[in-house]
C-alpha cells in the first residue's frame, strides 16, 4: 500500500503537465524518499514476523540503519524546504517564479538529499568504534541507532554525542525553519479576501503542518528521549510510525485534501479506462 500510494503520486505529477510546479517537485522527492524509508525495512520486518529464526548478521543491520537514516534525515531537510517553497508561493506570489525557478529546485532537492547522505554516514562510522560482546538482542522490529547502542560494551559517549550534535546543528534549525514560516503565512493567509482562495492556501499548508507534525513528534522521541534501560514495546511502536505508518499515510494526507492531484487522478483513470475501450472494441 505505502508503495502504491507514493509511486501513484510520482506518476501523476509526471503525466500531468499542471502538476509541473515547484510544490508538486518537492512533493515527488518526498514520496520517493517515502518509498525508500518504507523498502528499507518493512520487506525484512514482515519476513521476521512470519519466521522463527530471526537473526540479521551486524553489517546488514548498519546497512539497513545508513539507508533508514539517510531517508528519514533527508526528509526533515526536504519538509523544510517545501516550507520555505509555501512561503514564498503564499507571501510573495509575484516573486515566486523567479525565486522559485526549477534551478533552484534542483539545487534545493540535491543539498536535501547530500545533507541527509553525510548525516547518515556519520553516524554508521561511528558505529565502526563499537564492540559487541554481550547480549545480542535487540528489542525492537528493525535495526534503529538508539537500539544498537543499548547493545554495545564500549562506552557510547561519542555516539552520543554525535546524536546530540546533530539535533542541535541540523535537527533543531531544519525545525525552526519548518515553522517559523507559517507565523507569516497565517497571516498572510488571513488577509486573503476570497474564500477560495484562502481555503486553498490553507488547504496546502494543513496537509503540509499534518506531515510534519506526525513526523517530528515520533522522530524526536525516538532519538531525544531518556533510553531506558530495557526498552518497551512503546518505544518499538514509536519507531515503527515514523518509519512505515508515515509513508504509508503521508500519500493520503496530501492527496485527499488536493483537488489538483484528485483531477490529475481522475483523468489519468479516465485516459486508462477509454484506451482499454479502444481496445475490447478493437479485437
Amino acid at each position: 500500500m505505502t508503495l502504491t500510494g507514493n509511486l501513484l503520486i510520482l506518476v501523476l505529477i509526471h503525466n500531468d503537465v499542471r502538476l509541473h510546479t515547484p510544490m508538486y517537485f518537492f512533493l515527488g522527492n518526498l514520496a520517493c524518499l517515502d518509498a525508500g524509508s518504507s523498502s528499507v525495512n518493512v520487506p525484512r520486518m514482515l519476513t521476521d514476523l512470519l519466521t522463527e529464526k530471526r537473526t540479521i548478521s551486524l553489517m546488514a543491520c548498519r546497512a539497513q540503519l545508513f539507508f533508514l537514516m539517510f531517508f528519514v534525515s533527508s526528509e526533515v531537510f526536504l519538509l523544510a524546504g517545501m516550507s520555505y517553497d509555501r512561503y514564498i508561493a503564499i507571501c510573495h506570489p509575484l516573486h515566486y517564479i523567479h525565486v522559485m525557478s526549477w534551478e533552484v529546485c534542483a539545487q534545493l532537492a540535491s543539498v536535501v538529499w547530500a545533507l541527509g547522505f553525510f548525516n547518515s554516514l556519520i553516524h554508521i562510522l561511528c558505529t565502526y568504534r563499537l564492540t559487541f560482546c554481550g547480549s545480542n538482542i535487540i528489542q525492537g522490529f528493525f535495526c534503529d541507532l538508539p537500539l544498537l547502542l543499548q547493545l554495545s560494551c564500549t562506552d557510547t559517549f561519542i555516539n552520543i554525542l554525535a546524536i546530540f550534535l546533530a539535533a542541535v546543528f541540523i535537527a533543531l534549525p531544519a525545525l525552526f525553519i519548518t515553522f517559523i514560516p507559517y507565523i507569516h503565512i497565517f497571516q498572510t493567509i488571513l488577509r486573503i479576501p476570497t474564500k477560495e482562495r484562502k481555503h486553498k492556501a490553507f488547504s496546502t499548508c494543513v496537509s503540509h503542518l499534518s506531515v510534519v507534525f506526525i513526523f517530528y513528534g515520533t522522530f524526536l522521541f525516538t532519538y531525544l528521549h531518556p533510553a531506558p534501560s530495557h526498552p518497551g514495546i512503546g518505544d518499538s511502536l514509536v519507531s515503527v510510525i515514523y518509519t512505515v505508518i508515515n509513508p504509508l499515510f503521508n500519500p493520503f494526507i496530501y492527496s485527499l485534501r488536493n483537488k489538483e492531484l484528485k483531477g490529475a487522478l481522475r483523468n489519468t483513470l479516465h485516459k486508462l479506462f477509454h484506451i482499454g475501450t479502444d481496445i475490447r472494441l478493437s479485437l
